[in-house]
C-alpha cells in the first residue's frame, strides 16, 4: 500500500496540470467569478492528522455540502418523523427539479435535492427565529471542524437570494402542500446562507470525521450522532449525494459522498478517513469535475472503495 502523503501529493500536481477543469457555476453570479484554476484534497484520519494537497488553505462556498450537516440536526430535532416530509430515494432529477415534486404531491425525494434540503431547514427553523436557526448549524460547523474560522460568505449569500427564483419556487409548491410549516422567506433565508457557509478543504474534512468513525469526533471521543444514524446519513449519501451523477459517483469513487456546486465534494471512508476535496469547475451534474476523479484516484491507489480493493483487472 502507498503512503498517504506521497498519493495525495501526486494527486494534487495531478490535478494542477490537467488542462480540463469543467465550468463553473454562473446561475449564481458570486459562483461565477471564483477561479477555476484552484485544487485542494484534505484527508482527515482518525488520529486528528490532516494529509493535504494543493490549495488546501483556501475557503470556498461548501453550497450543497452543507445539507449534510442540516439533515444531521434535523435528524437530532425530529428523529425519524423527518422521513413523514422527505423521501430516502434518488431523484434520478436535476437537483433544482420541480416536476418531480408535483408528481409526489410535495414531497422531496430526498434530502440532498435543494426541495428536500429546504423541507429539511425548515424542520430546524421551527420553534426558533431565522437567525437562531442559522446560528446553531453555524455553530455546528465550527464545533465539528474545532475552528471559528468557519464562516457565512455574506457575498454568496446575497448572491443567491437575489437569483434564487427556482429555490422560491420550490418552496412556495410545497408550502402549497403542507410541507413547508414556516414562512417562506425565513425558511429560504436560514437555507441561502447555511449553503453560503465557506470554509477550507482541510476544515470540512475535520468536519466530516464523524461520519467515518462511527458516529464518533475522533479528535474528542465524544458521540456526534450514534453508529446507527452515521450509517444511515452514509447510504443516503452514497445513493443521493451526487443528484443524477450519484450512480457514476458511486461506480468510479465508491464511496459515500456529497457534492456542492461550489465545487466541494466531502466523501466518507468508513472506519478509515473523512476526505475534502474542492475544484470550482463542475461537469454536467453540477458535481466538482476534477473533484471526481481525485477521488476517483485516490480510493484506487489506496484500495478504499466500500465495494472492495480494486484488483490489476480493475478499469
Amino acid at each position: 500500500m502507498p503512503q498517504l502523503e506521497t498519493v495525495v501529493a501526486e494527486i494534487a500536481a495531478e490535478m494542477a496540470a490537467r488542462p480540463d477543469r469543467g465550468t463553473v457555476a454562473t446561475y449564481i453570479p458570486e459562483l461565477g467569478r471564483v477561479d477555476p484554476n484552484q485544487f485542494a484534497i484534505a484527508v482527515a484520519l482518525e488520529d486528528g492528522s490532516t494529509v493535504c494537497g494543493g490549495d488546501c488553505g483556501t475557503s470556498f462556498s461548501i453550497q450543497s455540502v452543507s445539507k449534510v450537516f442540516t439533515l444531521t440536526l434535523a435528524l437530532g430535532l425530529a428523529g425519524d418523523r423527518l422521513w413523514n416530509r422527505v423521501g430516502r430515494e434518488p431523484s434520478g432529477s436535476r437537483f433544482n427539479s420541480i416536476v418531480q415534486l408535483e408528481q409526489e404531491r410535495g414531497i422531496p425525494r430526498n434530502p440532498f435535492i435543494n426541495a428536500g434540503a429546504i423541507a429539511v431547514t425548515d424542520t430546524i427553523l421551527s420553534g426558533h427565529q431565522p437567525r437562531e436557526a442559522l446560528g446553531e448549524i453555524l455553530r455546528f460547523l465550527q464545533f465539528l471542524a474545532d475552528d471559528d474560522g468557519v464562516h457565512i460568505d455574506r457575498a454568496v449569500a446575497a448572491s443567491e437570494e437575489r437569483s434564487g427564483f427556482n429555490n422560491r419556487a420550490l418552496a412556495n409548491f410545497m408550502k402549497g402542500f403542507g410541507v413547508i410549516e414556516n414562512t417562506v422567506d425565513y425558511v429560504l433565508g436560514v437555507y441561502f446562507h447555511h449553503c453560503a457557509i465557506a470554509m477550507t478543504a482541510r476544515q470540512l474534512a475535520k468536519a466530516g470525521s464523524f461520519l467515518a468513525h462511527q458516529g464518533r469526533n475522533p479528535a474528542t471521543g465524544h458521540s456526534v450522532v450514534t453508529a446507527e444514524r452515521a450509517r444511515r446519513i452514509n447510504a443516503i449519501m452514497l445513493t443521493c449525494g451526487h443528484y443524477d451523477g450519484s450512480g457514476e459517483f458511486a461506480y468510479r469513487v465508491g464511496l459515500p459522498g456529497k457534492s456542492g456546486v461550489g465545487g466541494a465534494i466531502l466523501a466518507i471512508v468508513p472506519g478509515k478517513a473523512s476526505v475534502a476535496v474542492w475544484s470550482p469547475g463542475l461537469d454536467a451534474s453540477g458535481n466538482s469535475h476534477l473533484g471526481r476523479i481525485a477521488l476517483e484516484k485516490l480510493t484506487a491507489r489506496m484500495g478504499w472503495s466500500v465495494f472492495g480493493a480494486p484488483t490489476m483487472a480493475d478499469g
